[in-house]
């Protein structure tokens, strides 16, 4: 919530007022609606209104929640286009003749009338907090057809327009990608190539952004091995002027900046082509410090050849997001723990029933369909990732079974620090309340499953016999009897892995089957796979 006032630009404004909305339906007091209390030009008397809106209205989301207008201690049920008279409600043609042809905007719900030199202080508190809490729920429930106004994020609307768009993914991906992008600003997707690690990551983007300048795709050379390809760097023939890099993303960094109410993506395609530690050792640093980064140390200003100013360091601000792919080939490098440690991992792979719907039907995707269709939850999917997460309800039963994985990924030097298990917390809060609010809530074994898969196995990688044991240990923790492991391990084709009476997480068991099998094989094996 957001407070701003005026008593007029220049002239004083007939009714002075401060006005106080939710950034979810309003950016200010032109547009959405929100709850203002105005004074009358001789600060005789105190309005409690909510407005639609001077310049865009909005009087359907207040009929769609059935608010009640109250004139003094009388319920007045319906609305009325007028405006604030002297007394009560009148129709907007009698006010304005009333009052010398003087017009203000046709657009407020007169809610409560106080004269000041004689005000109640407790009453007045009282009925600002009754009508901030209708405001509050319209905020929440606001849905409009043109999308003008901030809507709450939603799985269920994203993966209506992924549908729409002809792309084939499970729900289960496409929750946990959103999920893990609100827990974590830097996400890597891994696993078989072509099976649509890019293009998710595009079509999220494209979906949430109003506009295209809210995102880059930057393919990423195998030559980078230094910053200057993300961020430029000084002229040094031609001091004052700086080489902005042309693929737009210290563009992105200076928008994302100056909005900070809207989601922007970076996307680095083929990131591992090149070590990441050498080209994106400054953000990896900025994610966690909050420091930060130098661009140059010129006290003069600086600017770039298109004359955009360049400042001398800037900021990674809360509301952009990097989204890295990544495939494993003889052409690629491997991620350090560090860089591990610092993002959210998610595996992608082809079932057998998504190929086979692939097949039925061979479309081509659409993304044209959906751009911008989902920019209206912009806003709360920013205020979601800036914000505390809702505590997790069952976070005792988490705690154990992170303990559990921790002591036995401890046995090989993989176990996990503290700001993994906060953002493990931070998932299962945000994953919670998300799939709640669509009506189908994940169990806990879907979460801890998810949870296990992005944040622990990941770093797990080494030779047979320093693995095999372990594997073993964990794919007993991923079952409701732990004896039945080796059974899983030597013959997963005659099991079922979803079958929830006997595997408690069935996604991070099939991917411990796979590592263990190319331990038995290869003599080696990682939780990055060819």
């Amino acid at each position: 919530m957001k407070v701003k006032g005026s008593i007029g630009q220049g002239n004083t404004t007939y009714y002075p007022w401060v006005a106080i909305f939710d950034k979810r339906v309003s950016t200010g007091a032109t547009n959405g609606f929100y709850v203002v209390i105005l004074i009358s030009d001789d600060f005789q008397d105190l309005f409690l209104t909510l407005n639609q809106g001077s310049t865009k209205q909005s009087p359907e989301i207040v009929e769609q929640n059935k608010i009640r207008v109250y004139r003094h201690k009388e319920n007045l049920h319906g609305f009325s286009k007028g405006r604030i008279p002297e007394r009560g409600l009148v129709k907007t043609r009698e006010y304005n003749s009333a009052n010398n042809g003087k017009k203000y905007e046709e657009t407020n719900i007169f809610y409560r009338k106080y004269d000041i030199s004689d005000i109640d202080e407790e009453d007045f508190y009282f009925h600002l907090e009754k009508l901030l809490d209708m405001y509050q729920n319209c905020a929440k429930n606001a849905v409009t057809p043109n999308n003008s106004f901030q809507k709450t994020f939603s799985f269920s609307e994203f993966e209506n327009a992924i549908r729409k768009a002809n792309l084939i993914f499970s729900n289960f991906l496409i929750k946990r990608y959103c999920a893990l992008s609100l827990t974590k600003r830097f996400v890597l997707l891994t696993g078989l190539s072509g099976s649509g690690k890019t293009k998710l990551a595009q079509t999220f983007a494209h979906w949430i952004c109003a506009n295209i300048s809210q995102y880059c795709l930057i393919p990423v050379g195998a030559d980078w091995t230094n910053r200057e390809p993300l961020l430029g760097y000084p002229n040094a023939l031609e001091p004052g002027k700086y080489i902005k890099p042309d693929n737009g993303v210290l563009d992105l960094l200076l928008n994302a900046n100056s909005k900070s109410d809207l989601p922007f993506f970076l996307i680095l395609d083929e990131m591992n082509l090149s070590h990441v530690e050498r080209y994106f050792a400054d953000f990896i640093s900025a994610m966690e410090s909050g420091l930060p980064i130098p661009l140059h140390s010129n006290n003069d200003e600086v600017t770039a050849q298109d004359g955009t100013v360049i400042p001398s360091e800037i900021s990674l601000p809360e509301n952009i997001f990097i989204i890295g792919t990544v495939n494993i080939d003889e052409t690629t490098y491997m991620f350090s723990p560090k860089v591990l440690d610092r993002a959210g991992v998610i595996e992608f792979k082809v079932t057998d029933s998504e190929m086979r719907k692939f097949l039925d039907n061979p479309v081509k995707p659409n993304l044209s369909s959906l751009a911008g269709t989902g920019s209206s939850m912009a806003g709360d999917f920013v205020s979601i990732a800036t914000n505390r997460a809702p505590d997790y309800l069952e976070k005792k039963t988490l705690q154990d079974v992170l303990m559990e994985f921790f002591t036995e990924l401890k046995k090989v030097g993989a176990e996990f620090g503290y700001r993994t298990a906060s953002e493990i917390y931070r998932f299962a809060g945000i994953v919670s309340m998300l799939t709640e609010r669509d009506g189908a809530k994940w169990t806990f074994n879907q979460i801890a499953d998810a949870a296990v898969m992005q944040k622990l196995l990941p770093k797990l990688h080494g030779s047979r016999r320093k693995l095999e044991p372990v594997l073993r240990v964990l794919a007993g923790l991923c079952l409701t009897d732990k004896n039945e492991a080796e059974k899983y391990l030597k013959n997963s084709e005659n099991h079922d892995l979803n079958d929830r009476a006997k595997v408690r997480f069935p996604l991070s068991l099939e991917k411990i089957i796979r590592m263990y099998n190319r331990a038995l094989q290869d003599g080696f094996t990682s939780f990055a796979e060819a």
